[in-house]
């Protein structure tokens, strides 16, 4: 489990812990991830790993990488992860860098490490926090919706890699699936420099976790905790098949023939 020391991932730790599960956990803070590792283990007996790397960096993702394909893992759980919120020219080359190592290269590399030993063991999945700026593209920066280009590009890819990646795994029995959460009460915000005490009521990073738990054991591929009616996801993916398949002509379409 990546990004483990706080937040969603501390929260999953907490829920796999207390179902029997021993850990792997993942972060750049040891002293967070060997006070997590004391906790699991007075409050649930739970064996827990403290693997302390920063997925930021090509080093740190191959090292995780090579880790996730040695032992025999049941759950990876892709929750690293920051904002980096900034308009695109503002962004430091150097922070867009690790915002694509950490949402992009990390989640590919260490699912790819992961995935032939639970399809060879036969059982195994994988789950992947993404965001609800995954759907963003269209809306502007406004309100509480910041500037993300880099950031709501990277969770849109995590977004399609998984639906692709669930069509593949169809026919085994291991899953994909992609968590979309939207404001969670986490320090991910504060470390941003954001005002939270001006922000809507924000959901709790156990319950997001515990959405992410029961969607994967449901077979979704697609799990927005705060959705109450998953029709819209639907309607979203119908939209997009209609798209795909108008699309297909051989020829440029009539407003592009003109000028």
């Amino acid at each position: 489990m990546t990004g483990a020391s706080a937040g969603i991932g501390q929260s999953f730790a907490e829920l796999l812990a207390a179902s029997g599960h021993d850990l792997i956990v993942v972060a750049r803070r040891r002293e967070r991830l060997e006070e997590l590792a004391a906790q699991l283990l007075e409050a649930y007996g739970a064996t827990t790993e403290v693997m302390v790397a920063d997925l930021g960096s090509a080093a740190g993702v191959d090292a995780v990488a090579a880790r996730a394909a040695e032992v025999p893992l049941d759950l990876l759980v892709n929750n690293a992860g920051f904002g980096g919120y900034r308009r695109f020219m503002d962004l430091d080359p150097t922070v867009a860098d690790q915002l694509v190592s950490i949402h992009v290269r990390a989640v590919v590399q260490v699912t790819r490490a992961a995935l032939p030993g639970m399809v060879a063991r036969g059982r195994g999945g994988v789950i992947t926090v993404a965001s609800l700026l995954a759907l963003s593209g269209p809306a502007p920066a406004a309100g509480f919706l910041p500037q993300r280009a880099t950031y709501a590009a990277g969770k849109a890819f995590q977004l399609a890699f998984t639906q692709l990646l669930a069509t593949e795994l169809a026919g085994t029995p291991v899953r994909a699936m992609v968590c979309l959460p939207g404001l969670v009460k986490t320090e991910f915000h504060e470390v941003q420099g954001i005002d939270t005490t001006r922000m809507p009521p924000r959901m709790a990073p156990e319950d997001v976790a515990r959405a992410a738990l029961a969607g994967l054991a449901k077979g979704e591929v697609v799990c927005v905790p705060g959705l109450e009616d998953p029709a819209p996801l639907g309607q979203i993916d119908q939209a997009q098949a209609v798209a795909l398949a108008a699309a297909r002509s051989v020829e440029i379409a009539t407003r592009y023939r003109t000028g």
